[in-house]
């Protein structure tokens, strides 16, 4: 009969197998590995499944099978320090049955890849180490196709003539795109976009640089709005929130904003985005006075938030 101590010994000795960083040698990872395998005590390697498990339902499982109770802020450790390196290494898959949903969406699901679901089925038998050696052979292939399939799940950007950026799946994105692709050429027409938040890593494209010339310096700690734009034509810059689950431009994200661009050489303009009326219609209340709002399904029109100037700077 295996134990749970045997099943964690062998998942540690098939991680290390499979060439991950030393990192990845331990009781966490190994867990991980024979919760996407729904690998219980008791049962063989030959038994062996691949159950879509999102990380809470994995720390659950280790919970009731091998008596393993982490803490609800162990989460981003799980999904950042084991599964980021399991999709790396191509031995986990990261939402295969919707490749394009959200980074950052709650229903987001791991699984076992097919070839390793298949190679992990001889462990402890015989013919282990042929299948290991051929698996080893062929991985670098296989790792190469997965990420091109995740390259091609994230959504093109157009930031200037024949320069292009990708960003994320998901509508935060989108959004993000129709920022910089529609809003910005009808409102602020020739701007350089500075800064595009994504969902997937902070920094999603960040000219330091050019912001530096503007006098402002943001450090790692600063909470950038979702997009930066430079209007240069009125030195002007625009702040944008796209909002599609997080609050708007209000009274405290307003002022977050003047402290971290205070010393700007442009003027700030502050804008909160939305992808449709229906979603603004739930921050009305929250909106800050002297912004501005775009929506996207309507946009050809800015919602002005009082003051005497129309989509510009005010001077404190």
């Amino acid at each position: 009969m295996n134990t749970q101590d045997d099943h964690i010994e062998a998942a540690l000795q098939i991680i290390a197998c499979l060439g991950l960083p030393t990192a990845q040698y331990n009781e966490r990872s190994a867990l991980t590995l024979l919760a996407l395998l729904d690998l219980s005590p008791g049962k063989s390697w030959t038994q062996v499944k691949s159950p879509l498990m999102g990380i809470t339902p994995i720390m659950n499982w280790a919970r009731e099978h091998y008596s393993k109770d982490y803490a609800p802020n162990t989460r981003e450790t799980v999904r950042r320090q084991t599964m980021h390196q399991f999709c790396d290494a191509g031995i986990a898959l990261y939402n295969p049955d919707k490749p394009d949903r959200p980074v950052n969406s709650p229903k987001a699901v791991y699984q076992i890849e097919p070839h390793v679901l298949t190679l992990l089925r001889t462990y402890g038998t015989t013919s282990w180490h042929s299948h290991l050696e051929r698996y080893l052979a062929d991985r670098t292939s296989l790792v190469e196709r997965y990420a091109k399939e995740r390259e091609q799940n994230r959504i093109p950007v157009r930031i200037a003539d024949g320069k292009e950026i990708t960003l994320s799946p998901g509508i935060h994105s989108e959004l993000i795109k129709d920022i910089i692709e529609d809003f910005a050429e009808r409102f602020a027409p020739n701007s350089i976009l500075i800064y595009a938040g994504d969902t997937e890593k902070k920094w999603g494209y960040f000219d330091k640089e050019l912001l530096k010339e503007l006098n402002v310096d943001v450090g790692s700690h600063g909470k950038m709005p979702d997009v930066v734009l430079h209007y240069t034509e009125k030195n002007w810059l625009l702040l944008v929130e796209s909002v599609t689950s997080h609050g708007p431009v209000d009274g405290k994200r307003y002022e977050e904003l003047s402290k971290l661009f205070s010393e700007s050489t442009a003027g700030l303009v502050y804008v909160t985005a939305f992808p449709n009326r229906a979603l603004m219609g739930r921050y009305l209340s929250e909106i800050a006075w002297e912004t501005e709002v775009w929506v996207a399904d309507a946009p050809s029109h800015l919602i002005h938030f009082n003051g005497v100037r129309f989509l510009g700077p005010y001077s404190p």
